[in-house]
């Protein structure tokens, strides 16, 4: 990690980092999952998403100051709460991110290659896994590139569907209006605020940026994709209506091809395909960090443990590779989304519950924050689509007694170890020793 400039570049470099990993399966796949839920409550669960992602960011960016060397939320709740909650909060997190690298490779495939999603979104899988096991890390200038193509190509999708008269649409709106639709929308939306971590927590090559950069950085990205999350969202409702945009596969795509700006749709699945690698390429870093963490602590083997320069081996993205492509053969995008979206909320639960334990010196932001995050967390994790919660809770138990048996094994074998005397040193033959049994 590097220290990052100060003053209003820090601060937009900082912006840009975020974006690059946030902006990507929420913008681009989960408008239609959210919308087919919320009913007339997208706007309210939008915010909600964000509020409870807010309160996240502060309680990791705490925590990052507070243990720097603990390897990401793992150490976290292992430092404050202890090895089992680290373990199910470890099982949550893995669980989540598989969850949303399959809902991005399979949401880029939908959007450039329709025809063959399957193929081209493990492809796509590939390419993020390789780059990640070789090191391959984008500079500064591939970040502003990559922000700006997507960025710009959210604005041009806005201005196309809101520059031409929708065709004629059911007035059915999809979902209903209890709370529990409201809380399940926010929660399939809260995967597209994730991604702060690379600000708050950052990555062994991200710069470490200061408080003051982070108190600016961090409301300032989440607003803005709130605020282009709320346009591509309103401007995709325009055109193709509630009950369209409800059973959208590629939302974006199918309004340009309403609005008549079939031209657009190329630049669309460019900036999906770049926001796909973009966020992949943080999704293995997160998954690389936990894994080595865990390896460090015993919770997984200890192969899987940082090598010499602190960085994790190649299997570790084979690990989370193989995991995402399972969740990508067994769910659709949709369906992986809010796999991601649930196990994320529970991983941030327990990161909140660990970020309430710091002392007061060891806080920047109050402690009410990481109460309502925390709050917000499980009750937003809750209310996630029926299937997306059952498999959440069915991974964190397995997961959690796997990783306790694995502690086990490991604690086993190094008393074991321990209580082998070490074999003594020869350097000359063993009949040197001879003439003391002589008379």
């Amino acid at each position: 990690m590097t220290r990052s400039p100060h003053g209003r570049s820090a601060v937009s470099g900082a912006v840009v980092l975020g974006l690059t990993s946030t902006i990507g399966a929420g913008v681009f796949l989960g408008l239609a999952p959210a919308a087919s839920i919320s009913g007339r409550w997208f706007v309210p669960a939008a915010a909600i998403a964000a509020l409870a992602a807010l309160c996240s960011a502060f309680s990791t960016a705490d925590q990052a100051r507070g243990h720097p060397h603990a390897g990401g939320g793992y150490g976290y709740i292992r430092a404050q709460l202890g090895p089992w909650p680290a373990r199910m909060g470890a099982s949550a997190y893995l669980l989540g991110r598989a969850g949303v690298a399959a809902a991005v490779a399979g949401m880029a495939a939908t959007y450039a290659f329709p025809e063959n999603r399957m193929l081209v979104a493990l492809l796509v899988l590939a390419c993020g896994g390789v780059l990640s096991a070789t090191g391959v890390r984008l500079g500064t200038g591939a970040l502003r590139v990559a922000a700006a193509v997507v960025v710009v190509v959210l604005v041009l999708v806005v201005a196309v569907c809101f520059g031409v008269a929708p065709p004629p649409a059911p007035a059915v709106l999809p979902g209903s209006d209890d709370f529990t639709a409201f809380m399940g929308a926010a929660a399939v939306l809260f995967v597209a605020f994730t991604g702060f971590e690379r600000v708050t927590a950052p990555f062994r090559d991200d710069p470490v940026h200061s408080v003051r950069t982070q108190r600016w950085a961090v409301p300032l990205l989440l607003a803005l994709v709130l605020g282009l999350t709320l346009a591509v969202a309103a401007a995709v409702r325009y055109q193709l209506g509630a009950a369209r945009l409800a059973l959208s596969p590629a939302p974006l795509r199918d309004a340009l091809l309403a609005a008549d700006g079939g031209w657009l749709v190329p630049l669309v699945q460019l900036g999906a395909l770049v926001a796909a690698l973009s966020v992949l390429t943080s999704v293995f870093a997160g998954s690389r960090r936990a894994l080595g963490a865990m390896a460090a602590a015993g919770d997984v083997p200890g192969r899987l443990a940082p090598v010499r320069g602190g960085r994790e081996p190649w299997q570790v993205d084979v690990l989370a590779g193989v995991a995402a492509s399972i969740v990508l053969l067994l769910a659709p995008p949709a369906t992986a989304l809010a796999i991601g979206a649930c196990g994320t909320l529970f991983y941030y639960a327990f990161t909140n519950a660990s970020a309430r334990l710091l002392l007061q010196e060891e806080r920047t932001w109050p402690m009410r924050t990481a109460c309502f995050g925390l709050g917000l967390s499980v009750l937003l994790a809750m209310s996630s689509p029926v299937d997306a919660l059952v498999t959440t809770f069915a991974t964190m138990a397995i997961g959690t007694v796997l990783l306790g048996l694995c502690a086990r094994i490991a604690a086993r074998r190094r008393a074991a170890a321990a209580l082998v005397p070490p074999r003594e040193s020869r350097t000359s033959d063993s009949r040197d020793g001879d003439f003391l049994l002589r008379d």
